[in-house]
Formats: C-alpha cells, structure tokens, sequence
C-alpha cells in the first residue's frame, strides 16, 4: 500500500461533506443543538463545528438572507429559523418545531447578542433597552424554555465576552450584560442541581467577525485588527472556528465534569 493510499485510508466523508478520521467518533453525534443568532460571525462558526462533529443544529436570525446562506453552506443539516432572540414568541415558535421533529434538545447555545458603543453620559434609554433585552433577557427566556427539552447530560452554553471582566471606555453596557451571564450560570446550575444539566459560560476574546470589522473606520479594518493583535498575547485576533471548536467541547461528553465555569477563549487577552 502507498503513502497516498494510507493517507486515503485513515480519511472518510461524512454525509455532511466533511471529511472525518477513519474510525473517530464524533463529539456530537446524533445530538440536537441550537445556536442563537447563528448565521454570521461566531455563531456560524459555532454551527460550522458543531455540524462537523456530527450534530443537527437549528439556528436563528432576523435576516432570511443569512439564513438561506448558511443553509446552502453547511448543507440538510442546518435548520434555519428566522426569529429574534429577544421576542419570546419566536422562541415558543423555535422550540415547539424542535419538539415536533425531535422531542428533545441536547445543546442550547445562548450566543444572539447586540453591542452599542457610548460613554456614560451618552448612553441613551433605547440603546440600554435594546442591548439588554437582546443580551440578557433573550438568553434568559431561551434558556428557560428550552428546559422542559433538555435531559441528563445535555449542556447550556451562553457566550459572554472578555469585555466583562476588563474595562473598555464606551461599552459598559454591552460589559454589563455580559456580566450578566456569567452570573446566570452561576446560579443556574444551584437551580439545575440534580438535573444533570450543565451551565457554562464561553468567552471570546478579539474575533475576526463582521461585528469587529464594522467597529472599523472606512478603509482602516486593518489598524483596526491590528490594534487588538497587540494586546492579545498570542499576537492576533481570533477566528470563529476556534470560538466554534471551544464550544463542541463545552457541549460535548468531553465537558461532563465541567459546569458553572467561564472558559476564555480569547489569545490571552483577559488573562495578562
């Protein structure tokens, strides 16, 4: 046998057209997963893993477009639901079409999110309202209906950010709610004991995502970028596919002793 025959031979193609180490189990197989706001940025990087690894993931997102993009990309797997993760009938919508096709969900990824950019003193009540509602009480409501779904074993992920433990001048409301989470998960899981439910909190640090790159001025997304690189210790930014691979371990078996915890995701940013 060749070098290239061995080569074809530890590689297999899964019907989601990745290819798989011959042998390897999946860390998600057969799981049912939802990612909030999943069809851009870390969100479509968390799905993109997740579906690798061997999951049906049911995202949401306001705009259709997104969601028919991410569906032509990740392929049957995908389910895409246009929906607003701070209006609570569309997450009634959302989990009673899980219900109806699977009777169950394994993973809830709390990852819809919105920022604003203000100091104190320029913070307006719309921008606290919107920023709120979407970070803090759409992660509350969606984790709280996905409940009565979730079993032993299953696994709740809310994607805070390191912005919540540093101070950054202008987005302490964005901070705050981030916060926010990482004290749900807190008492979350003293609400779950018992449940075999686990709460955890994933923490990116500088993601290279369209959130980022609209922070940019016109035609300087690179000093941009290149302003975070150096203040993250391992010299960039990240990618959604490291947020993404983090979170199959915060979903998977790999994680069963693992809850109530913040996991940084972010080169060393929050850390030095």
């Amino acid at each position: 046998m060749t070098d290239k025959d061995l080569d074809t031979a530890a590689q297999t193609s899964g019907p989601d057209g990745f290819d798989h180490p011959a042998g390897r189990t999946r860390a998600l197989d057969g799981k049912v997963a939802v990612v909030t706001g999943g069809s851009r940025g870390i969100g479509l990087g968390i799905a993109t893993q997740f579906i690798a690894e061997g999951a049906t993931v049911f995202i949401t997102a306001r705009n259709q477009g997104d969601l028919d993009a991410a569906r032509t990309a990740l392929g049957e797997r995908l389910v895409g639901v246009r929906a607003d993760a701070a209006d609570l009938n569309g997450l009634d919508l959302l989990f009673d079409d899980i219900r109806q096709r699977f009777g169950r969900l394994d993973v809830l990824v709390a990852n819809a999110g919105a920022g604003s950019v203000a100091p104190l003193g320029h913070i307006t009540e719309e921008q606290f309202d919107v920023v709120f509602g979407l970070n803090v009480k759409g992660t509350l409501f969606a984790a709280q209906k996905a409940l009565p779904l979730m079993g032993p074993g299953s696994s709740i992920v809310l994607i805070g950010s390191n912005t919540s433990v540093q101070g950054s001048p202008s987005l302490s409301v964005y901070a705050a709610t981030k916060a926010a989470l990482r004290s749900f998960a807190r008492t979350w899981v003293m609400d779950l004991r018992g449940r075999g439910i686990r709460v955890n909190v994933l923490s990116p640090g500088p993601t290279q995502t369209p959130g980022l790159s609209g922070l940019a001025k016109p035609g300087h997304l690179q000093d941009l970028l290149d302003g975070f690189s150096s203040r993250v210790p391992l010299g960039r930014v990240g990618q959604p596919d490291e947020i993404g691979k983090a979170a199959v371990f915060l979903a998977s078996d790999a994680s069963s002793f693992v809850t109530g915890t913040e996991l940084f995701v972010d080169g060393g940013y929050a850390q030095v």
